[in-house]
């Protein structure tokens, strides 16, 4: 979709189409190329909540990466770590404690960070330069010089397992 809500590439906002997908989707390269590839999408957004383990390993390396595969704008959101309970009150929650990496981040097409933040409640503000994004494809123009006699990209009832 694009932030208009039509099918225009080019819409008066200048952020054109939005691609969503949700924290676990940002290790599947083949969705942001779809998103990006057969969908033109200019900016892939992602929430998410990885761990203290995944977090460090594989948060920003992951948002990195689809940003340069798909030659856009990578923009995440992911909840702010909270402490754990005080071991008295340990059973006592309605739901088990889960200790976020945090770490909301803004990912240009070139793969550098534009702006983030820590594990600690903020909020991550950027200019997003939607520019880049064009200028990247047509400096790496990677979609037009894909090999399809080779592979392809197909999506729903015509993929094949």
């Amino acid at each position: 979709f694009d932030v208009e809500g039509g099918d225009d590439d080019d819409d008066e906002s200048g952020f054109g189409r939005i691609g969503v997908g949700i924290c676990y989707d940002i290790r599947f390269p083949e969705y942001a190329l779809l998103l990006t590839q057969m969908r033109k999408c200019k900016i892939l957004i992602y929430p998410g909540a990885f761990n203290l383990t995944t977090g460090p390993a594989h948060w920003e390396l992951l948002q990195r990466a689809r940003a340069v595969d798909g030659q856009c704008f990578v923009l995440t959101a992911s909840p702010a770590r909270m402490p754990p309970p005080p071991p008295e009150d340990d059973g006592k929650a309605k739901y088990p404690h889960y200790s976020a990496w945090g770490h909301s981040t803004v990912i240009s097409p070139w793969g550098e960070v534009v702006a983030t933040c820590d594990e600690k409640p903020g909020m991550v503000v950027a200019d997003l330069e939607m520019d880049k994004v064009d200028e990247m494809r047509m400096g790496i123009p990677t979609m037009s010089q894909k090999r399809h006699d080779i592979y392809r990209l197909v999506e729903g009832d015509n993929a094949k397992e």
